[in-house]
């Protein structure tokens, strides 16, 4: 991870969590026997409502390496301060070839994003954001890229506790 060191971890006992599926491969292990084929499948959990996670599942059936992935999710869930359904602030990340750009979008734009990002910000609960994904597009360290972007951002009441100043000091100065 990044230099964060405040990770907003929570468990996963009361929420009502939803899954994506955002990418399934079919992966091969070859040996003097011949072919094994496996699956090998990400997935992403969130309540829409700031809390998200992702998780990897690798088994011989399609639909166990989807449990198996959703399990993983559901041990890594994370707190992310969504704000009038859009992100406080823009954010960078970038997570070994992947990089991905988050803006904060006016309410009726929408979420702007691709494939893997599209998930996670939906699982997250945000509904208007624009995003940008640049360099790899492997859906694995995308997931992860967009994942440390939430977790790096902001909201204006952790910066008032973080600086011990009034909410009202942080945006008149």
């Amino acid at each position: 991870m990044s230099a964060n060191t405040n990770i907003r971890r929570v468990k996963s006992s009361d929420l009502e969590l939803k899954d994506r599926l955002v990418s399934i491969q079919r992966v091969t292990k070859v040996t003097k026997g011949g072919r094994t084929f496996s699956f090998s499948a990400i997935v992403v959990v969130g309540n829409e409502n700031g809390i998200v996670g992702y998780g990897l599942g690798k088994a011989s059936e399609v639909t166990t390496a989807i449990s198996k992935g959703v399990e993983d999710a559901k041990k890594n869930l994370v707190k992310v301060p969504v704000f009038k359904g859009t992100i406080p602030h823009e954010q960078i990340a970038k997570y070994g070839g992947a990089s991905v750009f988050i803006k904060p979008a006016s309410h009726g734009t929408g979420v702007k994003a691709g494939g893997a990002m599209r998930a996670v910000l939906e699982s997250v609960g945000v509904t208007d954001v624009l995003a940008k994904s640049k360099g790899s597009s492997n859906p694995h360290n995308l997931v992860k890229a967009t994942v440390m972007a939430l977790l790096e951002l902001r909201d204006a009441q952790s910066i008032a506790e973080l600086r011990g100043v009034s909410l009202n000091k942080v945006f008149n100065g």
